[in-house]
């Protein structure tokens, strides 16, 4: 009875210290857990001059220039500011067509004009009212809408290669990685307007 008696204290005293090394085992884990520290502000002010620092593509503003000059978006696209090149195509497309529209409705009206000067048929002679102080005078207003739309088109132009040049001079200066303005949608959150393009700013704090 005495020997049974030992044989279980001893058996339960190896169970409890098994348990307490088992326990003791978890502490270094417990010990090993770090916290990230918060980066102070000057820590902020370094990390951003590193950025403006770090070597950046340089782009030449003639050959940005010269590339828009020949071609329309060439510029932009040698910049990389690839979301520029269809608004580009658009407005000098747009005034292309439309010149060339104005252009064929000035050669009609002035054919018409010619033909009713010189007493002949025209496409207009049915039309009840049409006389030749008419056709001169619609003839004169799709010269100068013509005119127009050449004007507005080559100032499209001019500014095409302004931009390309500035984007590539204006490339190489200092930039903050915090700020940025890049094009956005803007939404009505009411839903009273449509949708329009605009600009953000953003500011990373």
């Amino acid at each position: 009875m005495r020997s049974l008696f030992l044989l279980l204290c001893f058996t339960f005293a190896v169970g409890l210290a098994a348990q307490v090394q088992g326990t003791d085992s978890l502490s270094p884990r417990l010990d090993t857990i770090q916290v990230t520290p918060v980066k102070s502000q000057q820590a902020v002010l370094s990390d951003i001059e590193k950025a403006n620092q770090a070597p950046r593509p340089k782009f030449n503003p003639t050959k940005a220039g010269l590339y828009s000059a020949v071609l329309p978006g060439l510029g932009q696209y040698y910049n990389r500011k690839y979301w520029k090149i269809p608004i580009v195509w658009g407005a000098i497309g747009t005034g292309i067509g439309v010149t060339i529209y104005n252009d064929k409705m000035y050669k009609r009206y002035r054919e018409a004009y010619i033909a009713e000067l010189n007493g002949l048929p025209h496409e207009f002679s049915d039309i009840e009212g049409i006389t030749k102080e008419a056709l001169g005078r619609t003839q004169d207003r799709m010269k100068r809408q013509k005119d127009y739309s050449v004007a507005i088109t080559g100032l499209v132009y001019i500014l095409n290669i302004m931009d390309a040049v500035v984007d590539a001079h204006l490339f190489d200066q200092r930039n903050d990685p915090d700020l940025a303005i890049k094009p956005t949608i803007i939404y009505d959150p009411f839903g009273l307007h449509n949708s329009k393009a605009g600009l953000s700013f953003n500011y990373k704090f």
